[in-house]
C-alpha cells in the first residue's frame, strides 16, 4: 500500500475523534495525535481499534504505546499487514 493511500485512509479513520480541525486539514506524517488533533487518550485507544478493523490486523499494547503519530501509526500498520 502507498504511503498516500495509507493517509487518505488514516485521515478517515481520525476524523470522528479531532478536535483541531485547522490541524486536520495539514495532516501531514509528522501530524501528532495528541498535541496536533488534540484527540484525547480514550479517543485514541478508539482509533487502535478502528485501525485494527480497517487493516484486518491486531495491535499489541507495546505498538499501542507507541502510535502516537500519524508516521508511528503508518509504521506499525506497514508492519503488521508484512508480518
Amino acid at each position: 500500500m502507498i504511503k498516500e493511500e495509507l493517509i487518505i485512509k488514516l485521515k478517515a479513520i481520525v476524523k470522528p475523534y479531532i478536535q483541531d480541525e485547522e490541524a486536520f486539514m495539514n495532516l501531514t506524517e509528522e501530524t501528532d495525535f495528541i498535541n496536533d488533533l488534540k484527540i484525547n487518550s480514550a479517543n485514541l485507544v478508539d482509533v487502535v481499534l478502528d485501525v485494527e478493523d480497517e487493516f484486518n490486523i491486531e495491535i499489541d499494547n507495546d505498538s499501542m504505546e507507541k502510535m502516537l503519530s500519524v508516521k508511528a501509526a503508518m509504521e506499525i500498520i506497514e508492519q503488521k499487514l508484512s508480518a
